[in-house]
């Protein structure tokens, strides 16, 4: 019997066989995505470490120990995460921030999509003005509305209260028009159908236009803890009380003018940050789905 005989890989099949398991663009993501998350590792890494391998010149990178804390004195506030748990409030503080989040994501969740849902599909007299004249707030520095804001919170008695702290982020112009944008690349035809068996407009956007919005509203769950999570300025000039100070804000007062306690401040900033960094995991895949489909009518 005649040898059989191999047949000569096709070009098709040579190209496949040499073929990254992995697109080629994370040959230019992945040194961009560790260049990103160096300060990370570098903030965790100093917050393990002491006080004097911290101010050591020039700076170390690894630790030589791993330190979680310290007392150098019986006075001395400990250092690290020890001292961030056993001298510090910090648990009140985290249980304010996360009123505040929790509050200022829930309104922007109701408020906004309701918003945005009137101005992409009702019509109404001075809709297309309202809109414009609430997009327009963007423009408007934070800074010249902190002074009149102080002043209205002061007559209605809510200064120095947690109070303060949420109730500039119960809704939010970029929310209404992320929300808007979202609406309109809808097929209006859904609501349609849905009016036609009886619904009525409350009960469509209830059950019909909310549920097809789970990746605008994600995004603006994201959106919406970064920034009142990470809220500093104005909570520094409402809020004077310790126990209603928001994590940033108790962050803020471990930075003296004559001494400040790095380890400390850096175990803080990594307690500060963890709760960002799970939630951006939970709700990544919804970011990336609204970034990618918002813009398709608007």
């Amino acid at each position: 019997m005649a040898a059989a005989t191999t047949a000569a890989p096709s070009p098709v099949t040579a190209r496949r066989r040499w073929r990254l398991p992995f697109s080629p663009w994370h040959l230019l993501l992945m040194p961009l995505a560790l260049l990103f998350v160096l300060p990370l590792v570098q903030m965790v890494l100093t917050s393990m470490m002491q006080d004097n391998q911290i101010n050591r010149f020039p700076p170390q990178f690894w630790p030589t120990s791993i330190d979680l804390g310290h007392r150098s004195g019986p006075d001395e506030r400990a250092a690290g995460y020890v001292g961030l748990f056993a001298d510090v409030p910090v648990g009140t503080w985290l249980l304010n921030s996360t009123i505040v989040a929790t509050v200022a994501v829930v309104s922007h969740l109701v408020l906004c999509s309701l918003a945005g849902y009137g101005f992409a599909r009702l019509r109404f007299r001075g809709r297309q003005l309202g809109f414009f004249v609430i997009v327009g707030t963007v423009m408007i520095p934070i800074q010249l509305l902190l002074v009149p804001t102080y002043v209205m919170f002061a007559r209605l008695g809510i200064v120095d209260t947690l109070a303060a702290a949420f109730v500039p982020w119960l809704a939010s112009a970029f929310g209404i028009f992320l929300m808007r944008q979202f609406f309109l690349s809808l097929p209006s035809e859904l609501e349609d159908a849905g009016r036609i068996d009886g619904c009525g407009r409350l009960r469509v956007f209830w059950y019909i236009v909310l549920p097809l919005a789970k990746p605008a509203l994600a995004t603006l769950t994201v959106f919406t803890l970064l920034g009142s999570w990470n809220d500093l300025i104005w909570p520094l000039i409402a809020i004077n009380n310790e126990g209603s100070y928001t994590i940033q804000l108790g962050l803020a007062n471990f930075q003296g003018t004559r001494r400040t306690q790095w380890s400390l401040l850096m175990a803080g900033n990594v307690v500060a940050t963890m709760p960002l960094i799970v939630a951006f995991l939970i709700a990544q895949r919804q970011f990336v789905a609204t970034m990618s489909f918002s813009g398709i009518k608007g």
